[in-house]
């Protein structure tokens, strides 16, 4: 680190990574699919109130996990080829201002986590442990061989228990929602792993940055990401079948935009390797619109010839 001079305000800022808080997102489909089947708010007011205070509380959370993530993977991050201009690495800061900047952004995220409900406060003091699991020794999950990609990749799924929460506190998702969510992290963070890899193109380089490559390979991030993917469709494919036949004809295009993605980690500087910036990559944002107004759409469309279908997939319970 350079000694000379005290980072200024904004590398403070910077390790926060505002510019990441778009992944919060995340915890849309929670909060749809809750609306969808439990039901809508009798007051729009409070509920948009509770999904305000919901939204930059998981902000402040995640830059809590960012801010640790940042100052304990310096001495990592010099050897990756852009990771070593970050902040931490490449300027003068200072562990007290750092170590108060995380607590701050604990209390505030905490804060507004009680305007909405404690199940979504006890989600966000998950999503918050995660953070020091993965980061922190002498567990810090990230340093373990595919446990790296499922520690980090949970957080989806708690994203989208979060966005449950705002709507319903006293009734949890579906399981096969709930671990399909998760192992569609695990595949979109298992390809951005592949992608860095194959970035660094290095495999020495790469274990000195991060000590899982040092077990990994291409082809092992690769065949991992494949069995992510699989679980995913998989479980997302029962959830789908379960509750409500017509989400049948939006699956192919949910394999399309698997496909596409992994597509992505093959071009140079892939932005497979910064999901933030995947808002880029036009034809993966027009992919993600077809789906969306797809499964819109047939939410409220009865086609009745897949309907006869259902009694070949379910066998009555007796």
């Amino acid at each position: 680190m350079n000694q000379q001079n005290t980072a200024p305000i904004g590398a403070y800022i910077k390790i926060a990574r505002p510019d990441h808080w778009v992944k919060n997102v995340f915890i849309m489909p929670g909060l749809v699919l809750a609306l969808i089947l439990i039901n809508t708010p009798d007051n729009w007011g409070s509920f948009l109130v509770k999904l305000g205070a919901g939204f930059f509380a998981t902000c402040l959370i995640a830059s809590a996990n960012y801010v640790i993530n940042e100052w304990l993977d310096a001495e990592f991050d010099q050897y990756h080829p852009t990771k070593k201009n970050r902040p931490v690495v490449s300027q003068n800061m200072k562990f007290s201002l750092v170590m108060a900047e995380y607590a701050a952004c604990i209390v505030l995220g905490l804060g507004l986590s009680i305007v909405v409900n404690i199940p979504f406060l006890l989600t966000e003091l998950w999503l918050l442990a995660m953070g020091v699991l993965y980061n922190v020794k002498p567990v810090r999950t990230k340093d373990i061989v595919y446990l790296d990609v499922l520690s980090e990749s949970i957080n989806n799924m708690i994203r989208l228990l979060l966005g449950w929460f705002i709507v319903c506190e006293d009734v949890y998702p579906p399981s096969s929602i709930l671990v399909g969510y998760w192992m569609a992290g695990a595949f979109l963070m298992a390809v951005k792993r592949y992608a860095e890899y194959r970035m660094i193109n290095n495999p020495s380089l790469a274990g000195s940055y991060r000590k899982s490559f040092a077990k990994y390979t291409e082809a092992t991030l690769l065949c991992s990401s494949f069995f992510y993917a699989l679980c995913a469709t998989f479980l997302i494919g029962i959830f789908l079948l379960k509750y409500r036949i017509e989400y049948i004809a939006a699956i192919p295009v949910l394999f399309l935009l698997f496909c596409y993605y992994l597509y992505i980690a093959h071009k140079p500087d892939s932005a497979a390797q910064k999901p933030e910036k995947l808002f880029r990559e036009k034809k993966l944002m027009v992919l993600v619109g077809i789906l969306v107004v797809l499964f819109a759409v047939l939410t409220v469309t009865d086609i009745p010839i897949m309907k006869m279908w259902e009694t070949a997939f379910f066998i009555p319970t007796r």
